[in-house]
């Protein structure tokens, strides 16, 4: 079998971590090559990202004085996905790209499209995170799992710890712009229901992926 990179994305508490992981154990299963990963990564980049949500390391926060909209907190968070995002695809350690050409399927919860969810306020922000990850390639297929939310906020409810991101106001906005953004999108695309269950839900994902495989 030929390497594949599938990515999953939704708002937090839609169950992404736990349909990436039954779907690496699919391809286990099977005999293939697979790797889970995610966004922001293991590496330098993604670990200072990490520490920055949970406030162990301080990031600007407040307006942008230059822009009418703007978000410091925001618009470094773009910045440094980013170059999070270049390095997790291209290191020569682990990086995607590598794995992928190897003929391994990589499966990551996020990728660029969490940029242009979880970092956009306005038209502005589409624009820097449009420019920031207008060279990064396409997956292979993209997996959204859309759920309310509030059924979110209740799953997130039981965590020990929330990050900068987990509250009701932000997980709106998040969910407006991923239907913008998956509206607009032209590549392989899956959207379940994230409130059916999760035995319905991954094997809507299989069924979808070993039709990518026969085609």
């Amino acid at each position: 079998m030929s390497g594949m990179f599938i990515v999953f994305e939704g708002v937090d508490g839609s169950g992404t971590s736990t349909q990436s992981e039954l779907l690496n154990n699919y391809f286990k299963s099977k005999g293939d090559v697979s790797f889970l990963t995610c966004e922001p990564s293991s590496g330098p980049i993604g670990n200072m990202i990490r520490q920055g949500m949970k406030g162990r390391v301080t990031f600007s926060k407040g307006d942008n004085p230059l822009l009418k909209d703007g978000d410091l907190f925001d618009e470094q968070m773009a910045y440094l996905f980013a170059a999070d995002r270049h390095d997790h695809l291209y290191n020569p350690v682990d990086g995607v790209i590598k794995q992928v050409s190897n003929g391994a399927v990589v499966i990551s919860t996020r990728y660029y499209f969490s940029s242009f969810a979880y970092h956009c306020s306005s038209e502005e922000d589409f624009t820097l995170v449009q420019a920031l990850n207008s060279r990064f390639p396409k997956p292979d297929l993209v997996i959204y799992l859309d759920n309310p939310v509030e059924e979110s906020l209740k799953r997130m409810s039981t965590r020990a710890f929330t990050d900068e991101y987990e509250n009701e106001k932000k997980l709106i906005q998040v969910k407006s712009n991923y239907s913008r953004i998956f509206n607009e999108y032209d590549g392989e695309l899956l959207m379940l229901s994230a409130t059916q269950s999760i035995k319905s839900i991954h094997q809507s994902i299989v069924d979808k992926v070993e039709s990518l495989l026969e085609c």
